[in-house]
């Protein structure tokens, strides 16, 4: 099933039959009261506080029928502190960030499967793109009711200010390498452009530079469309557009010419799309919660061309070498041995200052 709730604090939804069934017009429906989820991920996305104080991502309690406590705080310490309790069944771990307290986007993540006995913390640093998971205890299964009042009730819990949103799957989601193109998004291929929704494994696509490389792997994975998850919309005609397109604010786009060459002496550079928005070359599309992004896997870290624009395919680096890594992500069914290995990219990857003067000198 996937994502059955979200929430920020201007409200959120919650709907046990999954979020993408409420929203294509089925009534939503209300947990019953004795639900569990035997499994699930509860993802919170949040900056951290550049004066190093604490802060709490989320706290719940219940009395009814039976106590309970589910909590994440940041400490001032650089430490994030999970506690979950049944009764008097209490399950807690630290997971120590090395951020040095600056102001950093961060993916909080507990997630649990009660079946098989196994819990995990993970922090992702967005910015830089590392990920560090801390194993936890043999977790109970979380009542679907207290998900549903931590989504639909901001009364019933404690959420700091600097939060953006909190997401609910009841499912293990992946973390590691993420899909960045929506379904429309034209990729070139010999035949003419394709949509990334419709490429499959054994098709070939055309990178910037002609070469014809084969579809090694075509994923998808969906997720919330709300703060660095939500859709960015570039415009035509800029960076090489012929129409509009919509992509993960991830997404890398390969800019080059002589403005580059210029500001940071290379031939390109890669840039990831959240830097890019501006309001008139790139900004933040409308929609419903739920987005689903699709990639292609490539024998290289290649450069494909969408309606004329050059983006990064999907860059998977080594791993293939990190048996733990690649069974938690979106390529956990792909045989270890056919996987490629990617080398570190030829093109640096401007900071968010550098994107920014670029997009203004480009747009000018």
């Amino acid at each position: 099933m996937g994502w059955i709730g979200v929430a920020d604090h201007d409200g959120g939804r919650f709907d046990p039959a999954g979020l993408a069934a409420s929203a294509s017009g089925a009534p939503q429906e209300n947990a019953i009261p004795d639900a569990l989820a035997p499994r699930g991920t509860l993802m919170i996305e949040t900056h951290l506080s550049p004066e190093g104080r604490p802060q709490t991502l989320l706290r719940f309690e219940r009395a009814q029928p039976w106590s309970g406590l589910l909590s994440l705080q940041v400490m001032p310490s650089g430490g994030i502190v999970f506690v979950e309790s049944l009764g008097r069944d209490v399950r807690h771990a630290a997971l120590v960030h090395d951020l040095d307290g600056r102001s950093e986007q961060v993916r909080v993540r507990y997630s649990w499967d009660a079946p098989r006995r196994w819990g995990r913390l993970t922090l992702e640093h967005l910015a830089a793109g590392r990920i560090r998971n801390r194993p936890l205890a043999p977790p109970h299964p979380m009542p679907l009711d207290d998900l549903r009042m931590i989504c639909r009730y901001p009364a019933r819990r404690e959420m700091d200010r600097d939060v953006t949103f909190l997401a609910v799957s009841d499912r293990v989601e992946p973390i590691g390498p993420m899909a960045g193109l929506t379904a429309d998004v034209p990729v070139e291929t010999p035949f003419g452009p394709v949509p990334a929704a419709r490429l499959k494994r054994g098709d070939t696509v055309l990178t910037s530079t002609g070469d014809i490389q084969p579809v090694l792997r075509a994923v998808r994975q969906t997720a919330p469309a709300r703060g660095s998850l939500r859709p960015v919309r570039l415009r035509a005609p800029f960076f090489g557009l012929r129409h509009d397109i919509l992509v993960a604010p991830h997404q890398r786009l390969v800019i080059g010419g002589s403005q580059v060459e210029y500001m940071f002496g290379t031939e390109a550079a890669l840039v990831p799309a959240r830097h890019l928005v501006n309001g008139a070359s790139a900004f933040y599309a409308e929609g419903p919660d739920l987005v689903t992004y699709h990639h292609i896997l490539l024998p290289d870290h290649a450069t494909v061309v969408a309606a004329g624009c050059p983006l990064e395919s999907l860059y998977i680096g080594r791993l293939r070498r990190k048996p733990e890594a690649l069974a938690a992500s979106i390529l956990a069914d792909a045989p270890r041995a056919l996987l490629p290995e990617h080398a570190r990219p030829v093109w640096p990857v401007l900071k968010p200052f550098e994107a920014v003067t670029l997009a203004m000198h480009r747009v000018a």
